[in-house]
Formats: C-alpha cells, structure tokens, sequence
C-alpha cells in the first residue's frame, strides 16, 4: 500500500476536516459552509464511508489531501509529509533529486532546530539556558517549544548540516541559504557564514507544526547597543516564511482557541511561551509587528473572538490599533485586554498571576477602549478637541459590520460631545476597506449552472445511489438530453459498465473510470455526495417518481433547444429562398411539437 493511502486508511476525514471548520451531520454524511467561498447556507457535503467531500457552490471537492492542500496552499508531497506522522506513517527516504525543494528546506530547518536545542543542554549553551531558567521557564517549556542556543561560531550550522546529516540527507550551502540559515559573503569565492551567531534560538512553525524560520535573541550578557544586527532578529523572507502569514504558537494553540472560542494576540515570542506556561494554551503571538489580513484570516478559521494584549508602550499600543483596524474589517469581534502590572505579559503573570485572570475576565470591547483612549486627559468643551475626537470615532464607527452597535457608538459619542446625531450620522466618511474588491479569482469562485445541468448532475446521482432503476434510466434517457461539462462521456461510461456488470459498486466503478481518466473518477465522488446531500432521507418508493419528473423536464428542455436550432434554420432557408429546405424543416418542427406537447401531457 503507497503512503497517501495508508494515510487516508488511517484518518477519519470528518474529524480533520472538523478541526478546520465545524461540520454537522445530515443524514449518513456530514455538510459544513465551505470555507473556500463566502455562503450562508451548507454546500460542502463529507463522506465519512467514502473518505470524500464536496463543495456544491465552488466547486472544489476531493479527499483529506486536497483539502489540505486547498487549506494550507500545499503541494501534494509537502501534504502527506505533514498528515504521514499523525496517520503513524513512516515515510521511506528519497533520492535527494526528486525529492521536493520546499521539503528540502524544510528538513534543514528542522535539523538546525535540533542542533540548536542539543547544544542548550551542552556546556556551550549554559550561559543561555541559565538565563531562560532565571526568566521562569521550566524544562519542559524548552523542550516543547524547542528553544535552542546558536553558537558564537562562523561556521559551526554550516559544517553541521554538511558533514552531519541525518537519514542520509546532505545540504549544500545554496540549500541553507534558501533557508536562511546562512549567508553568503559578498566577494569572490562563494563563501558562506552562519547567520545566526551567539543567541537564543526561538523556532517559528507554521500553522502545521512545520518549522519555517526563527527568532533569534542575542546573548543576554552583551549589550545589545554594540550590536549591529539589533536585539532581535528573524529569519529573511523566503519560499516558506512570510511573516505576514505566520503567527508565532498557533500550531500548539489552535485546539484551545477552538475549544475556549476566542484567542489571545500578544506581541512578543516570550509572551506567547510564559502564557502557555501559565496555562493560557489560546495564545498566539505577532512577534513585535502589527496584525496583517492574512494572520486575521488564520485566527477565523478557530474563532471570531480575539482579545488583544500588547505592552502599554507606545509601540504596542500602536500596534493594538493597527491590530483593531485588521480585525474589524473581516468581522471580529474584539475585546482589549489591559495589562495591570508590568509592561508586557510575561512580566504581569510573573509579578500577579491572580491579576492577569482578571485583567483577561474583564477585557474591554474595543469600542470602549479606543474612546476611553482617544478621549483621555482631554477637555471636551473645547470645539478642537470635540472635533478631533469626533473624527477620530466616525472613522471607527464606519468600519462596524454590526448596524445596531454603529448607532449605538453614535448615540453615545453625540451624548459625549453634545453634537446632533444626524449632523455626525451626516459626517460618517466612506469606508471604501469594507467594500472589497473582487479579483478574477474570488469573482468565479461560485459555480452558477443552468437548470439542465443541474438536473442532469441530479439524474445521474439518483442512478449511482439507487443503481435499481438504472435499467429504467438507460430506457427512457439520450446521451444528448444531458447537459454539462464530461456527464455525457460520464453517462456513455456508466452504460457500458453497467450492462456488463449489472451493478454499481462505488470501488469498481471508480476504478474503472480511473483508468480512463481521473477526471471522471472525480465526477463520481462529486455525483455520490449530491445524491447524499439532495436525497438521503428519500425512500426507495419516491424514488422514481423523482427520476420520472427530473427526466421530463430534460426532455422539455433538449426539444425547446432544438425548435429553437429548428426555427433558426428555417428563417434562414426563407431568406434564401430554399423551399426544399423550408419543406423538411417545417415536417421537422411538427414533428418536434407534437414530441414537446406529448411531453407536457404526460
């Protein structure tokens, strides 16, 4: 058995497609809004029998791999990397050619984090690790969040992952470069040297656990002063970090947050570490820089309740507020959380673990805390001061998805200010972020089809789930009747297959269509879940009555195409005079009404 189905034999694709998105059972299946499409109603249907699933609006559909890899933005080898360890898959080695860059990088960055944890506990990295313990970390908060230590040491990464490799793996210095793990000297020769000198190495994974970068913190016994690369530094950008997309702990923290519904956001790595320590498990950090849309984008797929905790600095103050403006426009729902003691999180659980419970119980609604904020210390009977505060509030206000609280803000700022609701209701400026333009992409994302294909995509799904009036079917129905994109050659298959076999089990039916093409292969999954989906409460007894109105209905349709086919060709033939023509066009539309009336009355 290949990996990709050991892996699928082993996982349940409801339970993982659940820790994206809540599903609910219908019937022997499980439906869920898509989550790659905006809707209101369900369209994704799970098969939990067949290890499938299905999106009726966009269109998407396939099994635990492509939802993956949809979910994630994953190729195919990069998504049976992450499910083979929780499936207890072991991955054979591969010829270091075929196997993926991005893997490549990916594995060095693992080994450099094993290599930089190995030597925390050595003789090398006392100095640092003793300054974690100080710090409050514990032993196991090391070891879980692999908190490493990188020597000070031009070459010693470098010479590691070159000369020893792990599973046989080598990696050359373009392939450390990419990672970003070394740099290369400007100069002839091609030298490289360790990036990473002389700190406390802190990994980055990525929403899956895959280690994609880090942040280095320099040696707490130099000053960070006479240090040209700065107190902290990151990884570079490269082909699989971006820090725009990353929030520091979401792959330990995203079944907390779903299970407790909302998350914390704080700024700094050590905050997100201590938090977890303190039990806090639904915190994430956005490690020192402003929240993006795509880290907001993360946060929704677990829960749309975020609580905001940044130092009471400026900086993280301003950070908050670029966080807030984020989180608003996708529809969040926002609290502020304001830090008792101390300037950052990790100092308030230390100084007053009892204090930072409450100061979480009682987070303000953002609203409230941007007024409190804007309107502190300031005289408002000054005309300057109303205006500014004003302005600053509408420009707040117009960005709530939630009607009833705009007028509520509304009301209050008129109070607060003894400004007339409708002169400020007046003033409200567009707010051009909350009406978003569409790409070429996100336009076609819905599939929007005509009533003949949808009723040729329900006649089929009715034969693949009641393969009982198959026979009835083929009887009555033309290939040319269908319409839709492969349901013909679709329908043509099943025939042939069906009057050799005499059945329809999904197994050998797939297979065999498989072999053709996997296109077709794919359509049967698609046609099994909406038979599921539109008729799994139906008895056998409505059945055919169902068969019988849907293939009416075909055939209304395919006879108006074709008087319609008819009726051009005869205007046409008029206009140049081919009476023959007109003739057998004329006997042809007679017999096509007569056809179409029978139809009707039937």
């Amino acid at each position: 058995m290949n990996p990709s189905d050991e892996i699928k034999q082993k996982m349940d694709i409801v339970e993982f497609i659940r820790e994206y998105i809540p599903v609910k059972a219908v019937g022997a299946n499980f439906q869920a809004l898509c989550p790659f499409h905006g809707e209101k109603t369900p369209s994704l249907v799970i098969s939990p029998d067949k290890q499938i699933w299905h999106c009726f609006g966009c269109g998407k559909g396939g099994d635990l791999f492509s939802f993956l890899m949809e979910m994630e933005g994953l190729s195919f080898p990069e998504a049976i990397r992450q499910l083979a360890p929780r499936a207890g898959v072991t991955l054979t080695n591969q010829d270091p050619e075929s196997f993926s860059k991005r893997n490549r990088v990916l594995d060095a960055i693992s080994l450099a984090a094993k290599y930089y944890n190995h030597l925390l506990g050595t003789p090398i990295g006392q100095k640092a690790k003793d300054y974690l313990l100080r710090r409050g970390l514990t032993e196991e908060i090391i070891k879980d969040w692999q908190i490493g230590y990188s020597p000070d040491s031009w070459d010693s990464l470098m010479f590691f992952l070159a000369t020893r490799p792990l599973d046989g793996q080598k990696y050359t210095a373009t392939e450390m470069a990419e990672a970003g793990l070394v740099i290369k000297k400007d100069g002839p020769g091609n030298r490289f040297f360790d990036r990473f000198r002389d700190r406390i190495m802190f990994p980055i994974c990525d929403v899956s656990g895959n280690q994609i970068a880090f942040t280095a913190r320099l040696n707490p016994d130099k000053d960070a002063s006479l240090e040209k690369t700065g107190k902290y530094i990151n990884s570079p950008q490269s082909a699989i970090y971006d820090k725009s997309r990353v929030l520091f702990g979401l792959d330990k923290a995203k079944g907390a947050i779903k299970e407790r519904d909302f998350v914390i956001v704080v700024e700094g790595q050590m905050d997100a570490i201590t938090c977890h320590q303190f039990n806090f498990k639904n915190v994430v950090a956005s490690s020192g820089t402003a929240l993006t849309a795509e880290q907001i984008s993360l946060l929704k797929r677990y829960t749309k309740n975020i609580a905001l905790c940044f130092d009471a600095d400026a900086a993280g103050q301003l950070a908050a507020d670029r966080g807030i403006r984020e989180a608003m426009l996708q529809g969040m729902n926002i609290k502020v959380i304001i830090i008792p003691h101390g300037k950052d999180p990790d100092d308030a659980l230390r100084q007053d673990l009892a204090s930072f419970v409450l100061a979480v119980k009682e987070s303000k609604p953002m609203m409230d805390y941007y007024f409190s904020k804007i309107t502190a210390g300031l005289n408002l009977e000054l005309v300057d001061n109303k205006k500014d505060v004003a302005d600053k509030m509408l420009n707040m206000i117009v960005k709530l998805a939630n009607k009833v609280e705009a007028d509520y803000w509304l009301k209050i700022v008129s109070q607060t200010l003894g400004i007339d609701e409708n002169i400020l209701r007046e003033s409200l400026p567009v707010n051009k972020e909350l009406v978003p333009v569409k790409t070429v992409e996100q336009a076609s994302k819905v599939v929007v089809k005509s009533r003949e294909a949808q009723l040729s995509e329900l006649l089929l799904s009715l034969i693949i789930k009641f393969p009982q009036f198959a026979d009835y079917v083929i009887s009555k129905i033309e290939v040319d009747w269908l319409e839709g994109e492969d349901l013909g050659s679709f329908y043509k298959n099943l025939i042939i297959y069906y009057n050799k076999i005499k059945a329809l089990d999904y197994e050998s039916f797939r297979a065999y269509l498989q072999a053709e093409s996997q296109e077709g292969a794919n359509l049967l999954d698609k046609l099994i879940l909406l038979g599921e989906k539109d008729f799994y409460a139906y008895e056998l007894e409505s059945v055919q009555p169902e068969i019988i109105q849907i293939i009416a209905e075909l055939k209304k349709y395919y006879l108006q195409k074709k008087i319609a086919l008819a009726s051009r060709a005869m205007a046409l033939a008029e206009k140049n005079g081919e009476t023959d023509k007109i003739n057998q066009i004329m006997e042809e539309l007679k017999r096509l009404n007569d056809l179409q009336r029978n139809n009707q009355s039937n």
